[in-house]
């Protein structure tokens, strides 16, 4: 069992500062809550994380990092002694994290040079109960990347940070295209996707509930962003789905009810995305293309062993 407890942010890098910070505190559903020279703070309104998403004015588009949580500062020292001991690149020594909330954490590569920060200690955020019919995000759900060797980087999270694999989707000629990885009960909070390279394949946002997942959904249509894919709903993870790209193209997703399984009883699935009722349960959304996978896997990320100038 890993150390690790919840996913906590997602930081990106956009040269479209403004018309980012405009989709996701606007029509996305995200509030600011703070920003400084070109760095903005983007929280959820259910959500006791300080933020979920930040936004960095940067000259290349790229992935900064991924957040995620522990219980406690000894958690924390213990995470980066064992990544340590494992032979990881550390890019800061735990101390003071210096962002909304404060806390105490440290960052570091993973094996396909992202870099990902752990924290404890974080201050809460005041937050509240999302009420009925608000179609705005309660929280970060859960992120998917993109990997030129999806078994390589499974075994990395595996190995260093407690991660357990509970479904993969298979191909029937690219064989294993997708593992889906927890930390918790939860079915997951990131999945590793087969990808020519390494790069976000897309960041997912929860709502409160089914009506307000396709009323949130609706409300982007109207306002002119299409629907990549969606509304639907996957087998696994059994959650909805509506995929939408932000102005800078990264995809992002609303969705609603992923499962929670039990871990003693849990053997993962390997499902078949050629058969439909594994990408759409529902069978509203179009039929899972080539174009749809290919279009989720986004420009080469350029952040790769760069660590984030903040």
């Amino acid at each position: 069992m890993g150390l690790l407890t919840h996913l906590r942010h997602v930081d990106l890098a956009v040269p479209d500062y403004d018309k980012q910070l405009d989709f996701y505190s606007g029509v996305w559903g995200l509030t600011k809550v703070a920003e400084d020279s070109g760095i903005s703070f983007l929280a959820a309104e259910g959500s006791p994380e300080q933020y979920v998403v930040r936004l960095r004015k940067a000259d290349e588009k790229r992935l900064d990092l991924v957040s995620y949580g522990a219980a406690s500062v000894a958690d924390v020292d213990a995470i980066a002694e064992q990544l340590l001991a494992g032979g990881v690149q550390l890019i800061s020594q735990p101390g003071k994290v210096d962002t909304p909330g404060g806390g105490y954490g440290f960052r570091f590569f993973d094996i396909d040079g992202r870099t990902v920060e752990v924290s404890a200690d974080v201050t809460a955020r005041q937050h509240r109960k999302i009420e009925e019919k608000e179609a705005i995000p309660v929280k970060l759900s859960h992120v998917v990347f993109n990997s030129p060797d999806i078994d390589r980087t499974r075994e990395w999270y595996e190995r260093h940070l407690g991660f357990r694999l509970t479904d993969s989707l298979s191909h029937p000629r690219m064989g294993d295209v997708m593992r889906f990885m927890r930390i918790s009960n939860i079915h997951h909070s990131m999945a590793i996707a087969k990808g020519p390279h390494t790069s976000v394949n897309h960041i997912s946002f929860e709502l409160r509930g089914i009506d307000e997942y396709l009323r949130g959904s609706g409300r982007l249509m109207r306002a002119g962003h299409s629907a990549m894919w969606g509304p639907g709903r996957h087998l696994a993870g059994d959650n909805t789905f509506t995929y939408f790209r932000d102005p800078h193209g990264n995809i992002v997703e609303y969705t609603t009810e992923l499962e929670t399984i039990d871990e003693d009883l849990w053997h993962p699935h390997v499902y078949s995305v050629a058969d439909p009722d594994v990408t759409d349960q529902w069978g509203t959304a179009s039929p899972a293309s080539e174009q749809i996978f290919a279009e989720m896997f986004n420009e080469p990320d350029r952040g790769c062993f760069v660590a984030p100038p903040t």
